[in-house]
């Protein structure tokens, strides 16, 4: 079976054009496309998650895959391996229209596959460099790398759950109970303490009555 896969990043874009070459090229070599698979996705999402993993999956040794250029496939060349190492294990025929790529059971195509892998490999350690190199730069810089304790997010929560919390408390809950309720740490419960006068007051008035109630049974 002879496959033309067609893909787009938005509805906007028109797959004919792939289409008409993809139909030239098979014309040139007396071949009859037998079926169309086409997308509007990323190529930057994963194949799995895309019609082209289903047809991957679907394909069988002898099968034939034509894409207009490597790019159809994935924006990066890691994907793009990838992929080229799923259709050379099941024995699937890859052809590019533009690059003129083939990649098949030929001695030709393992070189190419082995020049692209090497060029991947360079890929990800260049990424790896940059990124590291990056950090590094920012903590030089005195940048505190990673989550801060007490994040925004858990202490916007307490923020939108404040009446929530001075019930609790007037009810003499203590400050664990709450901080276990809305799984927060006590730094970040006391660092919204501070910033809302009314929590700070129903906290001290909560040990006020703590220490009441504990006088009167010491009597």
């Amino acid at each position: 079976m002879i496959i033309g896969y067609l893909r787009v990043s938005t509805w906007k874009q028109n797959p004919a054009n792939q289409q008409d070459e993809i139909r030239r090229f098979a014309e040139s070599r007396d071949w009859i496309v037998d079926n169309w698979v086409t997308e509007v996705v990323s190529g930057r999402k994963n194949e799995r998650e895309r019609k082209l993993g289903a047809l991957l999956r679907r394909m069988k040794p002898g099968d034939t895959l034509i894409v207009t250029e490597v790019s159809r496939l994935s924006r990066t060349l890691t994907d793009v391996m990838a992929i080229m190492g799923k259709c050379l294990k099941k024995e699937i025929r890859l052809y590019t229209t533009k690059e003129g790529y083939s990649f098949d059971n030929s001695i030709n195509s393992k070189v190419l596959c082995f020049a692209f892998g090497l060029v991947a490999e360079i890929e990800r350690n260049l990424i790896s460099m940059r990124t590291k190199e990056a950090l590094a730069l920012r903590k030089a810089e005195g940048v505190v790398l990673g989550r801060k304790k007490g994040s925004y997010t858990k202490y916007n929560i307490l923020v939108e759950n404040r009446q929530t919390i001075l019930q609790m408390l007037n009810q003499d809950r203590s400050v664990n109970e709450i901080c276990r309720r809305f799984h927060l740490s006590r730094d970040t419960f006391d660092k919204f303490r501070r910033a809302y006068p009314s929590v700070r007051q129903a906290v001290e008035q909560k040990e006020i009555r703590r220490i009441q109630h504990s006088k009167h049974y010491s009597l």
